[in-house]
């Protein structure tokens, strides 16, 4: 019998996890992670790869302790990853820097940037999809300002999820999924832009190989890492992106909507569609050789539920102890009892997509009612539920309008697809048929795609997510709900502007906002 293994490195933890062959999870096992403000550094979030590399080997090592299979029968491992969290390394290949995607410590640097050289991000946008604010040309300029001893023995950089895999076969490389988040990227060619480092006094020579996913790098040397020295290691990607391949988003035009702690929304499109000239929306590299991504996201949407959840909801947790089933079940329950519209609530929180300047509104509720027949925890929580959805709608048009790619179908996982009333949700105020696959949590399962490719288990991803993904149920938009949620969102829209303002006057605290704002 043959395995995959699929080490998973997200931004609060990591996994290793044993596929079979046919898709089928045989073993996990998980760890938290934290990554700490650095000493004086606002804003820093530093990954220590000393003491995360051992988290992941004991997550390897476990995972094939619980599956009781031979470390020999696992033929390939590959590695997806949190994408922004960049590595950088010695020429000799030992770990100097390394940070975490949320890392937000280059303010000064993405000011300096934007200052500068004007019209510079625009024209790195119109190649790599991506703008100052989350690339890594930002951080590493943060490195050479402050820490030039560092910075000079810098000789490579790389991804998370390719530090993972580097460990395990000694080669330092990137895929495009992964590499083109850091902005230094063409999303036509699928390769490193090295130039746009010089223009903005960098090294050039810094970044490695640029393999396709799937791509056998090697087999493993790592001894100590728990697995066989047969093992072939290979390329991996970005979470988001391998976690759209394990839900059989592999072509062009598909889209998916994924439910997490934050929300993205993404739909396929060739490589050499330009991203939009307003930059309001992000593109990456796909896992699938001639595909990018257009993406939106929305921020906090699962987040804000646990808190919701968490600070207001003691009774229905109580209830769903006594029945021996999930908070968030007891709530749905509850909400499905709402009208549509929630009594016209309107949670604030995050905005939709505007990539080139991008800030929130200060969190909160609008339109809430002293009656509380009308305003209580069952109409907030499905307020909640039908906002995230009503920005994720948002920003689907927006894609729609610059790729002009009709959308009628959405693949929709992670956490909140579990919920049937938030699934509806979705499908009513899109207007789409909203289709959710058995396995929701995809990302591992796109990585175990991508090592049974380099294995020779499958010929492609696109063949192993044909083979591998299955479908729970489905949802049908009610047009009549979908009328009145289009009148929702537009209100909603305007109101958000006037919450803005109040941020921009210095009344209230903005949400988040993008670095360099």
């Amino acid at each position: 019998m043959q395995y995959l293994m699929a080490i998973d490195a997200g931004t609060g933890s990591v996994r290793a996890v044993i596929f079979d062959t046919e898709g089928n999870q045989i073993a996990v096992s998980q760890q938290e992670w934290t990554h700490l403000e650095e000493e004086g550094v606002p804003n820093s979030m530093t990954f220590d790869t000393q003491k995360n590399w051992a988290i992941t080997v004991e997550c390897i090592k476990e995972s094939i302790k619980l599956s009781a299979v031979r470390a020999e029968d696992i033929v390939a491992v590959s590695a997806t990853s949190m994408r922004e969290g960049i590595v950088l390394y010695d020429a000799k290949g030992k770990e100097l820097w390394a940070v975490a995607n949320v890392d937000a410590r280059a303010v000064d640097e993405v000011k300096f940037l934007k200052e500068n050289f004007d019209g510079m991000e625009e024209e790195f946008y119109t190649l790599s999809g991506q703008t100052f604010a989350l690339g890594a040309l930002p951080r590493i300029m943060w490195l050479k300002n402050h820490k030039p001893e560092i910075y000079e023995k810098v000789a490579s950089v790389s991804m998370i999820g390719d530090w993972i895999l580097a460990k395990l076969s000694g080669v330092i490389a990137t895929d495009p999924s992964n590499g083109g988040t850091t902005g230094i990227f063409s999303l036509k060619e699928r390769d490193w832009v090295a130039s746009m480092a010089t223009k903005v006094g960098l090294k050039d020579t810094i970044f490695p190989p640029v393999l396709e996913v799937g791509t056998v790098m090697g087999n493993v040397i790592n001894q100590d890492s728990g697995l066989s020295s047969t093992t072939k290691v290979v390329m991996g990607g970005g979470d988001v992106q391998l976690g759209a391949a394990g839900l059989g988003v592999t072509k062009e035009g598909q889209v998916a909507v994924l439910g997490g702690s934050f929300w993205q929304q993404v739909v396929n499109i060739k490589s050499e569609v330009q991203p939009p000239k307003d930059m309001s929306i992000r593109v990456n590299p796909h896992v699938v050789t001639g595909l990018s991504q257009a993406e939106g996201i929305t921020f906090f949407s699962g987040l804000v539920m646990r808190w919701f959840r968490d600070a207001f909801c003691d009774i229905e947790k109580l209830e769903a102890k006594e029945r021996g089933i999930d908070t968030y079940t007891v709530l749905e329950e509850k909400a499905s009892k709402v009208p549509v519209g929630s009594y016209g609530i309107m949670p604030i929180f995050s905005d939709a997509m505007k990539y080139g300047k991008w800030y929130h509104a200060s969190p909160s509720f609008i339109n809430l009612s002293i009656d509380p027949k009308i305003c209580n925890r069952a109409s907030m929580f499905r307020s909640l539920q039908e906002n995230a959805c009503i920005v994720s709608a948002i920003n689907l048009k927006k894609i729609q309008e610059f790729t002009g790619i009709e959308i009628d179908e959405i693949v929709f996982a992670g956490g909140a697809s579990k919920g049937a009333l938030w699934s509806q949700i979705l499908a009513d105020v899109t207007g789409c048929k909203v289709k959710i696959p058995k396995v929701t949590e995809a990302t591992a399962l796109g990585a175990s795609m991508a090592a049974g490719v380099g294995a020779g288990v499958y010929e492609t991803l696109v063949e192993a997510s044909e083979k591998l993904v299955a479908w729970d149920r489905e949802y049908t938009p009610n047009i009549e709900n979908f009328e009145i949620y289009k009148n929702i969102s537009e209100k909603w829209e305007e109101v958000y502007e006037v919450q803005l303002k109040l941020v921009d006057r210095g009344l209230v605290d903005s949400m988040w906002k993008a670095p360099g704002l």
